[in-house]
């Protein structure tokens, strides 16, 4: 029996911790943040209980279903049918099989054929290395030609990556593609999962089973720095109190790591600091009525300042009409200073003019919030210089959701991570 400190209490450190404790280790889990869930965290939302940021399960999170099953709320896991639509050219348009694909205006009938190759060839390819030095830009263009680029990706591209669009690992965007396009039922019919209650329901279930195990979960209590002594961990300072720990797994953000680690090898700290992330101003929006019929809108407008707007009452059923509009930002990036409130007017100016059916009246409440490392940023090359796992500390395993690469950052790869570091901590 070892003790092990688990800085951070998203999924990932959650799953670690809880893994840890079923092999008989007394755990401590140390949050910053005054409440636990990092990204899939929830807050009352004018009397409703909702996500900070948006999660969906896709059929193929496996590993997350078989967490659910251990924590007996298995059962809490629905499926609905969805839609995918894209705003372009100023209007709406359905997205996401074959006849909406041939409907959508804008793009040739051979870049349509070359689009419905690509997606089918993303769901069976198995062989990312080959992708692994390929930009996306570049591939996404060699397949659907310049035209159906820009008129499909260029404006996501650079509302979401910004100067980071031409450095693109094409290997993490085939993950993202894989993993939606297999999450269907036929050609014609996305499926996608929630959890009744929301991400709350596992991020409480998983709580209460770390200390039913006899582990700690605790919150506003931040770790500033990871105790090093002859080549291992001995503990960890928060604020001006000490704590023994003969082992400690990091699942806080990359950036963080070099203020918390400081003993570690200068090319190491280096390799943490040169991983980017991108910010998000994430704004929830509730109305009185729907706003469209998709869950996931995509925009394709040079006039609107967001990739895509999220309505997710339209995958799980809610008292209100739930949209999330996510603005995503280089935390460098001089809008990322601007108030809550300018996000806030911005959100609303522009659900007004994509809906020209929506009043001001049905737009019931605004709230912003924001996240600094939403998403890391994985250029072509990325698994070569990502930072190890393991920095060369007996008894310390450091890893983040850039750790999940090829696949993007989710619940499921998170809880998978967690527990694949668990059971790699050597002391």
């Amino acid at each position: 029996m070892a003790s092990v400190a688990v800085i951070g209490a998203g999924p990932m450190g959650l799953a670690a911790a809880w893994e840890l404790c079923k092999a008989g280790h007394a755990v401590t889990v140390y949050e910053a943040d005054k409440v636990v869930g990092g990204m899939s965290a929830s807050f009352d939302f004018e009397g409703e209980r909702i996500e900070r940021f948006y999660h969906f399960i896709c059929t193929g999170d496996t590993g997350y279903f078989a967490l659910l099953e251990e924590l007996g709320i298995a059962d809490r896991l629905r499926w609905r049918a969805t839609r995918m639509g894209y705003y372009h050219a100023g209007r709406m348009h359905a997205w996401g099989d074959p006849l909406a694909l041939l409907r959508f205006p804008g793009i040739g009938l051979l870049a349509k054929i070359r689009y419905g190759l690509l997606a089918f060839t993303a769901t069976k390819r198995r062989n990312w290395r080959r992708l692994e030095h390929v930009d996306a830009v570049s591939w996404l263009t060699r397949w659907l030609g310049p035209a159906c680029y820009d008129v499909l990706w260029r404006r996501l591209f650079e509302l979401k990556f910004h100067h980071f669009t031409p450095n693109l690992s094409a290997a993490w965007i085939w993950a993202r593609m894989r993993r939606t396009g297999t999450s269907r039922r036929n050609l014609m019919e996305e499926r996608l999962g929630y959890l009744e209650g929301g991400s709350e329901t596992f991020i409480e279930a998983i709580v209460a089973a770390i200390r039913g195990a006899g582990g700690s979960v605790l919150t506003a209590q931040r770790v500033d720095e990871v105790l090093v002594e002859a080549g291992a961990v001995r503990g960890v300072r928060v604020g001006d109190r000490e704590f023994a720990h003969d082992a400690v797994i990091s699942t806080v953000p990359l950036p963080f790591v070099p203020d918390m680690i400081p003993s570690l090898a200068p090319e190491t700290l280096a390799r943490y600091r040169a991983v980017d992330n991108i910010a998000v101003v994430c704004v929830l929006a509730k109305l009185a009525v729907p706003y469209s019929d998709y869950f996931w809108l995509n925009i394709s407008d040079p006039q609107i300042t967001f990739p895509g707007v999220i309505e997710y009452s339209n995958l799980c059923p809610r008292r209100a009409h739930v949209l999330y509009v996510p603005f995503y930002l280089p935390g460098e990036h001089e809008d990322y200073a601007r108030p809550d409130r300018w996000f806030i007017e911005e959100t609303r100016r522009q659900l007004l003019r994509m809906n020209p059916r929506l009043r001001e009246s049905d737009i019931l409440v605004l709230r912003a919030g924001r996240y600094r490392y939403a998403q890391p940023i994985c250029p072509p090359g990325f698994l070569e210089r990502l930072p190890p796992v393991d920095p060369g500390v007996r008894g310390l395993l450091v890893a983040d959701t850039s750790h999940c690469y090829p696949e993007d950052r989710s619940i499921h790869e998170s809880v998978k991570l967690g527990a694949g570091l668990a059971r790699a901590l050597r002391w």
